[in-house]
Parts: structure tokens; C-alpha cells; sequence
């Protein structure tokens, strides 16, 4: 008996084996719990969520832009529109489905083909478009396709049915529509330029786009939905974009399985951008346009001291409300016609004419091949080459020096002494000058294709030498010689303050922090005074006579150049010029474009008068500057 009770275990060391696989199992079905709640439950909750969940960014508003003196110009305008939520038309699509249904049941009629859905989501669409028919006089329609596009792509924005009603149409919708219609009327903003046409190159306009910020944005990984914004196409718009664009918003909202929204569960509020001031005087902006007219040309006007442009007018110009909301057909033909889409100012490429001669004669008096004495004689022709080259004036002006033949623009002078500079010397002078290369002013359209010919360019392009006979016409400023009205008027500017070049700027204080040179304009003061006087005597008795404003002393100078075209030669008027000789303030080129042979457009009797307007302006609202007397 004690044998078998000695030999009795309450262990049996078999079972070792099953608890070890019993507890290796229950630690395996623990394991896998909690991987599917740790971590499949993470990624299953995050692929709930992109399933029912949705982002829609919506547009912040554009910056303001003002002139100068604080004077608004471009701003936003509210935009009214009537919209649909389909979500809310849910359970009619079902019902009036069931009703264009119900005959081919009930006539066993194949309904292949019919997409009767659509036409039942039309038909109820259409009735709601109806009752805004009837209160607003209109007669719209649903363009089916348009509304099935909409309902497959983004179905979570509201269906607009009427864009950018009128404001009395705002109101009577206000006043008609119930609060809980399935119709509401949407606000949105647009742009609005309170000066319509002025400054409409500069300004620039905006376009639609879907392609909008989203920083700062929560719910990057959601499928997301943009409403439309806009975009900078042209001018300060295009350039600044990034600056004036606003900072968007967004919405995420749940959505039931079949897309519709259910409820809001988050909101960031869109945000105005920054507002430009730039350095544009409205006021002289607007008086340049009006003596402009119906020219075909471009004027800039700046501040020679800062480089701050104070007008840049190009004609003919277009209404910038035209682009606001969306350019019309008819708008965009006749901005097509009028040949109004280029900016003259920084995209037209002239010869400069007799403007030019300012350059010419820097040339010559740093190349010493001239003094403020030498002299020709003028017959009203010139031989170089065997070739007979013309004056203006075909009696002929006689005997003249530099500062005379400034005055009455005297071509014989420069023929004669242009070939004797000769064009490296010229083409040097006009590079160092800027007029080979553009300014770098805050405009997505400047052309870089200025020209500024000599022997060597001629040959690689045109493949052939160069003649003096090339070298006589650039120095009256004809021939292989283009610049645009901005280049003119910053080698003016220059000249003005008889330092070297400043960049030009369209912002108020835009050239704040950049160094200002010393360097001189590179002519010695006795040459830069008889350069002056031939420019203070041009405007005071000579060819820029037309120029001139009483109590101001004005330094000008006029140009008439030529453009062989297959209808005939086309004049192009010139005139550059600063004001007050004795401190800088304004500095001015003109250009009006000849568009027929028969334009007998010349620079002092066609450019001379615009500038005049301007210096008139200008001054008119500076009277402690209006300087009678003196002398630099």
C-alpha cells in the first residue's frame, strides 16, 4: 500500500507538450488580435476614411493693387451665381426615373440605349432652372451632358446653373428662393478694374484655373476637389502671382456611399492675398492714354532718379472688365482686330530715328573723333559710298555744329560723322547704353530681342559685309538698329541724371535697397553740355518746339523714322525728353506707329504734343517743381 501511494504523482510530465501548444496558441490568437486592432485597424480606418471622406480647396481672394498715391486699381468684385446641390435632389432623380420608366414596363419595351437615368436627373434639373427662368425673364437650359460630367467628376461642388448674375437678379433671387430650396445663390469673387482701360498692359488680367494652393490645407491624402480660382495671365498679374494669389481653404466633408455629402467635419477659411502698390501715377497714366488717342503707339514716363515708372501706356489698349469673369468671344476678335494685345512699350521693336543721334554723338565726342566744335556743312545730301544719302531738310541747313545740328536734326552732321566713328565705336556705345538687352522691369513679356547691328551680326545672319553706307543709317538711328519705347526712355532717364543705368521698376520704392552707381553717364561735362544745349534749344526753337511748357525748361529731342513694308514706308514718330533741366524729375519717350503709307506722322509734330500733355500733367500737380530759369 505505501509502495502504491509512493508511486502515485499529481504531475504527469506528458502533459508538458500539450500545455506548451496550448499556450503557444493562445499567444498566436493574442498576437493576431492585436495586429488587426493596432495595426490592420490603422490602415483599415485610414482606407475608411479616404473612402468617406472628401476635400474641397476653395480660392482665397486676390491682393489689391493701388498706384502710387494710394489710388485703387485693380480690385474684387462679388460674383453671384445660381447653383444646385444634387445631393439634395436625391429621392426626385429616384422618383422621376420611376416615371419615364413606367411605360416601358408596362409595354415590356427595351429601355437599352435611352439612358433614362440621365434624362430623368435632366428633367428635374431643368424644373428647378425653370422657376429661376420665371423670376428672372431668362430662358436657360440644362445641358444634359454637362450635368452627367459634373455628376460622375465632382459631384461635392454645387452645379451651376447661371454664372454671374446682375445684381438686381441677385436681389430677386434673394428675395424668391426659399431658404431650404435645393437652389441657392453662390458668392464668389472676380476681379474689377475701377479705370476700365487704363493701364491695361501694365495691370495685366487674370484667367480660370483649377490648379490652385494648397499648403497649409489639412487632408492631403483625401480625394480632393478644387473650386475654380484664378490665375495671373498678363502684366503685374502674371508677374506677381505668387505674391497677389490668395491663400486657399478647404472643406472636408463625409460623404455617403454614393458620393453625396452628409455632414462638414472640418474648415480652413480662404484667405485674401497681399496687396502690390506699384508705381504707377494713375492720374498721368490716364492723361497719356487720352493724347495717345487713337494713335497706334506706346509712352513711358518714369522718375530718372529712382527709376519708378510713372505711366507706360500702350494704344490702342482694352477694357480689363472684359476679362472679368471670362473673355468673350466677340471681346477677344475685336482686341484681335484692333491689333491691342502687345504692349508696345516693352514688345514693339523700332528704329529709333533721330533719337538715336543722342548716342551717335556720345560715340563720337568719347571716341575724340568729334568735338563740341567740329562742324559740317549741310546741302541737304550727303555722298558716302557713291551713295547719296538724304537730310530732312532738302534745302540743306548750311554750316553747323554739334549743338546745332541737335536742334534741327540735322542728318548730313551724322552721316558724316557716324562713318567717321564707325560702327564698333557706335554699336559700343549703344550696348553700354542697355540698348542691346532688356531692362529687367517687373513684366513677363519683355522682348529680348532687341538689335543692335554690326559688321560681324550682318555677316552671320544675312551673309553678307557691312557697307558704310550701314553705318550712316544707324547713325540717324535707321538700318540694323531696334529698341523698344521703355529702352529709349531709361537711355533718357540716363542721360537725364547723367549717371548710369537704373534698372527700372513698376513698384513704389521698388529700387529701395539696390546700389546706387556713381558712375556718370561717360561723356566729360563739356561734352555732356553741348549735348544738353542742343536738347534745351531743340525744345525751346527747334524741331521739338511742340514739346515745350511754359515755366518749365524741358531738354528733348524728336526722331522720324522709316519702316519699308509691301503696302509702302511707315512713319514712326519719336520724341524722348526729361524735365526740369536743373533736377530731373520726369523723364518721357513717345512712339507713335504709322499703320498706312499715307500717315505723314513725324516726331515733332506728332510725338512732341503727347509728351507735351504729359509734362503738363506732370507738372500740374507739382507746382513748387516748375522751374522757369537756370542752368544745371
Amino acid at each position: 500500500m505505501t509502495e502504491f501511494l509512493e508511486s502515485h504523482r499529481n504531475y504527469n510530465p506528458r502533459l508538458r507538450l500539450f500545455y506548451g501548444l496550448v499556450v503557444l496558441m493562445v499567444v498566436v490568437l493574442l498576437g493576431g488580435l492585436a495586429y488587426r486592432q493596432l495595426i490592420s485597424g490603422a490602415i483599415y480606418s485610414q482606407r475608411e476614411e479616404i473612402q468617406n471622406l472628401r476635400r474641397v480647396l476653395v480660392p482665397g481672394p486676390r491682393g489689391n493693387i493701388f498706384d502710387r498715391n494710394g489710388e485703387l486699381l485693380v480690385a474684387n468684385r462679388p460674383r453671384f451665381a445660381a447653383v444646385v446641390y444634387l445631393a439634395e435632389l436625391r429621392s426626385e432623380f429616384r422618383t422621376e426615373f420611376a416615371e419615364i420608366r413606367r411605360p416601358f414596363i408596362e409595354h415590356d419595351l427595351s429601355t437599352e440605349g435611352l439612358e433614362l437615368p440621365a434624362k430623368a436627373r435632366a428633367a428635374v434639373v431643368q424644373r428647378y432652372l425653370d422657376r429661376i427662368n420665371e423670376i428672372l425673364d431668362r430662358d436657360e437650359t440644362v445641358d444634359s451632358r454637362t450635368l452627367e460630367r459634373h455628376l460622375h467628376q465632382r459631384l461635392i461642388l454645387p452645379y451651376f446653373l447661371i454664372n454671374d448674375l446682375a445684381p438686381e437678379e441677385y436681389a430677386k433671387l434673394l428675395e424668391q428662393i426659399p431658404i431650404d430650396s435645393p437652389v441657392q445663390v453662390y458668392s464668389s469673387s472676380v476681379r474689377h478694374y475701377p479705370h476700365g482701360s487704363a493701364a491695361s498692359h501694365v495691370l495685366g488680367y487674370v484667367g480660370s484655373t483649377l490648379e490652385i494652393p494648397e499648403e497649409g490645407v489639412p487632408g492631403e491624402n483625401l480625394t480632393t476637389f478644387n473650386i475654380r480660382g484664378s490665375q495671373g495671365r498678363e502684366g503685374l498679374e502674371n508677374y506677381f502671382d505668387d505674391h497677389i494669389q490668395g491663400r486657399t481653404g478647404g472643406e472636408i466633408w463625409v460623404v455617403d456611399p454614393g458620393g453625396f455629402q452628409h455632414e462638414r467635419v472640418d474648415r480652413k477659411k480662404a484667405e485674401q492675398g497681399n496687396d502690390l502698390v506699384t508705381s504707377i501715377d494713375i492720374s498721368l497714366q490716364k492723361k497719356i492714354e487720352a493724347a495717345l488717342g487713337d494713335y497706334r503707339g506706346a509712352a513711358v514716363a518714369l522718375d530718372p532718379r529712382t527709376g519708378e515708372i510713372l505711366a507706360m501706356a500702350t494704344a490702342p489698349g482694352y477694357d480689363l472688365n472684359d476679362f472679368s469673369p471670362a473673355l468673350s468671344n466677340s471681346a477677344a476678335q475685336e482686341i484681335n482686330e484692333t491689333s491691342a494685345w502687345p504692349n508696345r512699350a516693352v514688345q514693339g521693336l523700332y528704329p529709333p530715328g533721330s533719337t538715336f543721334k543722342l548716342v551717335a554723338s556720345m560715340a563720337g565726342l568719347r571716341a575724340g573723333i568729334i568735338t563740341p566744335q567740329t562742324t559740317s556743312y549741310c546741302r541737304g545730301s550727303h555722298f558716302v559710298a557713291g551713295r547719296t544719302f538724304h537730310c530732312h531738310s532738302r534745302a540743306g541747313h548750311g554750316e553747323i555744329d554739334l549743338v546745332e545740328a541737335l536742334r534741327v536734326s540735322c542728318n548730313v552732321y551724322f552721316y558724316e560723322h557716324g562713318v567717321n566713328t564707325g560702327i564698333e565705336n557706335i554699336a559700343a556705345e549703344a550696348r553700354r547704353l542697355g540698348l542691346h538687352e532688356k531692362t529687367g522691369v517687373e513684366l513677363p513679356s519683355e522682348t529680348g530681342s532687341a538689335l543692335v547691328g554690326n559688321p560681324g551680326w550682318k555677316e552671320r545672319v544675312h551673309g553678307t559685309p557691312w557697307f558704310p553706307g550701314d553705318t550712316a543709317n544707324i547713325a540717324i538711328g535707321q538700318g540694323y538698329i531696334r529698341t523698344t519705347p521703355l529702352q529709349m526712355a531709361m537711355l533718357t532717364a540716363a542721360f537725364a541724371t547723367g549717371r548710369d543705368r537704373i534698372k527700372p521698376t513698376l513698384l513704389l520704392n521698388g529700387n529701395r535697397d539696390a546700389p546706387v552707381t556713381a558712375r556718370d553717364v561717360g561723356v566729360s561735362p563739356e561734352h555732356y553740355q553741348a549735348i544738353l544745349q542742343g536738347m534745351i534749344q531743340a525744345v525751346e526753337t527747334g524741331t521739338a518746339r511742340n514739346a515745350g511748357v511754359p515755366g518749365v525748361r524741358i531738354a528733348g529731342k524728336t526722331g522720324t523714322a522709316q519702316v519699308p513694308t509691301r503696302e509702302g514706308r511707315l512713319h514712326m514718330a519719336w520724341f524722348v525728353g526729361f524735365a526740369p533741366v536743373e533736377d530731373p524729375a520726369i523723364a518721357i519717350c513717345v512712339l507713335v506707329e504709322g499703320t498706312h503709307p499715307d500717315d505723314n506722322y513725324g516726331g515733332g509734330a506728332t510725338a512732341a504734343p503727347i509728351a507735351r500733355a504729359a509734362f503738363e500733367q506732370f507738372f500740374a500737380e507739382r507746382e513748387p517743381e516748375r522751374v522757369a530759369g537756370g542752368t544745371r
